[in-house]
This record gives structure tokens, sequence and C-alpha cells, in this order.
């Protein structure tokens, strides 16, 4: 599938902003949610096929309380510090009744590339964010203010990285090292580590072994950003195989109240 193909907007108003600008004002929306009600749809290739799904989702920061229900009807529920951090799960098929699974078990984790627990915009900031276990953090600096970009009939800035020289290296693992661990030393995010290794989730990887892992998160990654809100209204990744993973948000409504007990199992309309 071709990357975003953009579009010429309207001249803004207002002068448009630096790359700094951009980047550090969209991270600053985004660590100041205090709560966030969206629609998703996401596109992510597993196994060579594009899944997709749309999702609406709920959430509470500090602490962290998470709604998520797609168009199969399947609803998660997690709430930090209950249910031993497990999450509730109704999956909308036999036997049609609520299960505790771990968000980051393989139960919960085998569809798709993010867990539960990275709802709304946790894996966009990952994508810009530098850090000093991070073996080469080039990736992360080369997101550039491109323009901006007609998307669902809106203006939104576009922030771009376009890193040809994304590839897979050998990588020997040190002791005690995990997936989440070589994700991190990479940037490169747990499924691709997973997949192109054979790994299964949460497992912890023998000192010595030699993975094959990428070098950053993707070739191309497109985002785009609301220019009122600075909250992502669409971000797209392509690595050397074509699409990686696509996430659009719709009804985005921030910071205003939910009510506590739309994050219960027994609140009208869930089956949980």
């Amino acid at each position: 599938m071709a990357a975003l193909s953009l579009v010429a907007a309207t001249a803004p108003s207002s002068p448009p902003p630096t790359t700094e600008q951009l980047t550090s004002r969209m991270s600053a929306a985004i660590e100041n949610l205090k709560t966030l009600r969206c629609t998703v749809k996401a596109q992510e290739r597993i196994g060579g096929n594009i899944n997709q799904a749309r999702s609406i989702m709920k959430l509470t920061y500090n602490p962290l309380r998470i709604y998520i229900k797609n168009q199969k009807g399947v609803e998660v529920l997690w709430l930090a510090g209950q249910n031993n951090g497990d999450a509730w799960v109704y999956p909308a098929s036999f036997p049609y009744v609520t299960l505790s699974l771990d968000p980051k078990g393989k139960l919960m984790r085998g569809s798709q590339h993010h867990t539960a627990l990275q709802a709304g915009f946790g894996t966009i900031t990952d994508l810009l964010h530098t850090t000093p276990l991070r073996q080469d953090n080039s990736f992360s600096r080369s997101f550039r203010y491109t323009g901006d970009t007609l998307l669902l009939g809106r203006t939104s800035h576009v922030l771009r990285s376009d890193y040809p020289q994304f590839r897979y290296v050998n990588y020997k693992a040190g002791k005690n090292e995990t997936i989440s661990s070589v994700a991190e030393r990479f940037g490169c995010g747990e499924f691709r580590v997973i997949e192109r290794n054979g790994l299964t989730i949460g497992e912890k990887i023998p000192e010595g072994k030699v993975l094959l892992v990428p070098n950053c998160y993707g070739r191309r990654t497109t985002i785009c950003v609301d220019p009122k809100t600075y909250l992502p209204t669409m971000v797209q990744v392509d690595d050397d195989k074509g699409l990686f993973e696509k996430f659009e948000f719709s009804d985005v409504i921030a910071n205003q109240p939910i009510p506590l007990e739309e994050f219960t199992k027994d609140y009208k309309g869930y089956k949980l």
C-alpha cells in the first residue's frame, strides 16, 4: 500500500510552526491529557495481511483507566491497581463470559501490534522519544514539519520521518534480556522482534542468542497533528515491506470529565 499522499491545504492564518514547536506542542498536549474519548481506525500488518479494526476508547490518566470496545463487540476494561493487574475482557464469542486476562499476554496481543495499555497516543510519543538506552537516536531526531494536509476535511500539520537506512540488524542478546528491553534499545516496538524471531510474548531471551531486529521503527513515518489541539489525527508507518500500521483518530474529546461509573463492569450498555 502506498504511503500517505499529502494534499495542499488552505493557507493557515498564522505562521506555520517550526519542527521543534510542533513536536514540543504535540508532546505537551499528550502529556497533559487528563481524559480522552476517541474513535480509532486501525490497520496493522500481521503475518503479511492487513488486519483492520475500529474501536471506541475512553481513558483517564493518573490513575490510568481504560475502556475499549471494537466493532465486533469485544470489550476491554483495565483499571490501575485492580483485578491483580489483569484486564476484564468480554470476548463477544463463545463462551460469552467475561475473562480476566494479562493485557501484555499472548491472548490479548496475538492479533495486534500494541497492548491495551498503549491505547490512545502512547505509541506516538515513543516515536519521538530519545533515551540513553537507545543505541541510536537518529530516527527520533529525523522528524520534520513538511507542511499541511487535508485529512477528513480538516487541516492537519504533518510531521514526517524519511529514514531510508531502516533495516534489520543482528543483535546478540545480553544477560537477562527480554523482548521489551530489546525493543527499547532499538526503538522498534516489540511486535517485529517477536514476529521476525519466532518468539513467544513475554519470554526471556537466552544470553547470546542472535536476533534479527529493526534498527528503528520505520522507513517512512507520517504523523498528522490537529493545529488546534495539537493531538495526533493520524499516524502511518511504512517499512521495507510497505504499510506496517496506520491509526486514524476521530471524534476526539480531550480533558472533559468522564463519570467514574463508565469505568465499572456494570455500567449500562456494557456486557462485562
